[in-house]
């Protein structure tokens, strides 16, 4: 359900679960972070998912069995955040509740126009994952990370890019073609290079 196809300095993984709305079980999870963990010579890292959402958080029989206040999340969205590389969130459609993670984690955001955005923590009585207020915050202002984490509101992909929580809305057949051009000055780099640059713009 995790795939990772490597084509020289660019790693795509994708989330391929299209039946179950890309949700995602514990062991779907560690897979993402052991990839990511492993991405450390990759110059472009794409995560990307199948179908109409790209993931809707926690499997819904997994969260009930703990896996919503599992530090594997946290694994996940550090180990993306750590890489030297540029990393890119190509959002198929809507991300949920722990999907939030990973795709804050990401240095740029691209989504299909149809996709939203929410994390409906306070309703379902879960503390987001730690690092995922602050990125918000930093990325979209304090009052509407808490019109998000708080209020529940359900962000169109035209809010979100007005907001500067995504960088381009793109139609879906461009979103692959879309993360390769961002990432094409990055893969004819050097990797010190590469993360010199991003070192700065942390």
């Amino acid at each position: 359900m995790i795939r990772c196809d490597k084509d020289g300095d660019t790693w795509t993984v994708t989330i391929d679960r299209p039946d179950k709305a890309g949700a995602l079980t514990r062991e779907m999870l560690t897979e993402l972070a052991d990839i990511a963990e492993a991405a450390q010579s990759a110059k472009l890292f794409i995560l990307s998912g199948t179908g109409g959402v790209f993931s809707a958080g926690a499997d819904l029989d997994a969260a009930r069995a703990g896996l919503a206040t599992d530090p594997v999340w946290e694994r996940l969205s550090t180990a993306i955040a750590n890489l030297p590389g540029l990393t890119i969130a190509a959002l198929n459609g809507t991300v949920a509740g722990g999907a939030f993670g990973m795709v804050l984690a990401c240095d740029l955001r691209i989504a299909v126009a149809k996709a939203k955005f929410f994390y409906p923590v306070m309703k379902l009585g879960f503390l987001p994952q730690p690092s995922d207020p602050p990125r918000l915050v930093t990325l979209v202002g304090p009052a509407r990370a808490k019109l998000i984490l708080m209020a529940g509101q359900k962000i169109t992909a035209d809010q979100a890019y007005g907001w500067g929580l995504v960088n381009q809305i793109v139609d879906g057949d461009a979103l692959r073609r879309t993360a390769l051009a961002l990432g094409a000055d990055v893969l004819s780099a050097a990797p010190d290079h590469i993360a010199g640059i991003k070192g700065m713009t942390a």
